[in-house]
């Protein structure tokens, strides 16, 4: 019998650039290396015990063992709810407005298949997170890049792309405060986004998975809080960073009707949601205290400036990042040469730290890391020794 191998959604996928890095990470580690681990956007710190209890309380009843329902339980789309006009003063319907999801990845590539087919087109920041083309990609879209820097030449192409004869666009991505590049977006550029797409009728999927991990006086705002947005717009949030959640898999699609709708249906198709003490530790979560979240940004911002001084203190220049638990830095001036990837396997081959090379995230990306602030104090503090000592010997070598 000959099989038919030719998997033409899979095929559509490139190389996944992140799989060096990490099989050289794993290889470095069998060898007994201690290997700091920048690389990944995987919080380190517990999730709150108000939330954990609340799991253990809710487990206890076997009522709580059951199929859930794909949407979620209306307690915790009652949570979100809330939490969107209590945080942005925008209300919406619990009902109609709201769906739970597995993560916002999960429910972004779920609406990306629902809603887009062969010959739709998609418009995606260049660099961004990959499940924003590639949920896209898989679903059978192609991929219209443009610069994820959101200022008025972002504008400009937009309105270019979308006024060209050739505009078979459909959906248009955002994500700020952005994963990989930190980059955070006004309310007056969401203003001035939405009423281009609301001209050629194109419908927006923003993630704000980060919305809360910002240090500044400057506060993230929801494209939601754009009068009438919602007409268009659908966004996505997870409690994974919020709250240190990442492995409970709890995220959020809120806005346009008939875009939540269209999720609604097709999970219905897929999935019996999260398991129901999940979900309530989530609503305690969202209903609880809130001083937690402070808590956790708090780390965060220590680290970010221990980080960013000390890398910067040794030769390797960096800014700080205004939001995100990410620092998107430039290739030091020496090895701009050898492009992210080659970098990366360099850092972590002889100055055992693993960073996400910038390539991976885009064409953009090239000529920059990502750098995820998921280690403690004393952890980032020796690494800024390994990449002094890294530093030193390679530019005695040269």
């Amino acid at each position: 019998m000959v099989f038919k191998n030719n998997f033409d959604r899979i095929e559509r996928l490139p190389p996944y650039v992140f799989a060096e890095v990490n099989s050289m990470k794993a290889k470095e580690r069998s060898l007994g290396e201690d290997i700091i681990d920048f690389g990944m956007g995987n919080p380190d710190t517990p999730t709150p015990q108000h939330i954990v209890d609340k799991l253990c309380e809710t487990i206890k009843d076997p009522k709580s063992h059951r199929y859930s329902v794909s949407k979620g339980i209306i307690g915790l789309r009652r949570a979100q709810s809330n939490y969107y006009k209590r945080r942005f003063n925008v209300g919406v319907d619990p009902e109609t407005e709201v769906i739970v999801t597995l993560g916002s990845k999960e429910g972004l590539a779920n609406l990306a298949s629902a809603i887009t087919s062969n010959g739709d087109q998609v418009i995606v920041p260049n660099p961004s997170y990959p499940i924003h083309p590639y949920g896209f990609i898989i679903a059978g879209a192609s991929v219209q890049a443009i610069d994820s820097t959101p200022d008025e030449n972002f504008i400009k192409n937009l309105q270019n792309i979308l006024s060209s004869s050739k505009n078979k666009a459909k959906v248009l991505v955002l994500n700020y405060p952005n994963n990989p590049t930190t980059a955070m977006a006004s309310l007056d550029f969401f203003r001035e986004v939405v009423n281009i797409c609301k001209k050629f009728g194109v419908y927006i999927l923003s993630d704000i998975a980060y919305a809360e991990i910002y240090y500044d006086e400057i506060i993230p705002p929801s494209i939601l809080e754009v009068p009438k947005a919602i007409d268009i717009a659908v966004e996505f949030s997870s409690l994974s960073k919020t709250y240190s959640m990442p492995g409970w898999r709890v995220g959020f699609a809120v806005g346009n009707k008939k875009l939540i709708e269209a999720l609604t249906k097709i999970k219905s198709y897929l999935d019996y949601g999260a398991f129901t003490p999940v979900q309530v530790a989530a609503i305690a979560a969202l209903n609880g205290s809130q001083d937690c979240v402070e808590d956790i940004r708090s780390v965060y911002l220590k680290r970010r400036n221990i980080l960013v001084g000390g890398f910067s203190r040794v030769g390797w220049n960096m800014d700080l990042p205004k939001a995100t638990m990410f620092v998107w830095a430039a290739l030091p001036q020496q090895f701009l040469n050898i492009g992210s990837l080659e970098f990366s396997k360099l850092l972590l081959k002889h100055g055992k730290v693993a960073v996400a090379p910038g390539i991976g995230f885009g064409n953009n990306g090239e000529g920059y890391v990502r750098i995820g602030l998921v280690e403690n104090e004393y952890r980032i503090r020796q690494a800024i020794k390994n990449i002094k000592v890294f530093f030193d010997k390679y530019e005695s070598n040269l």
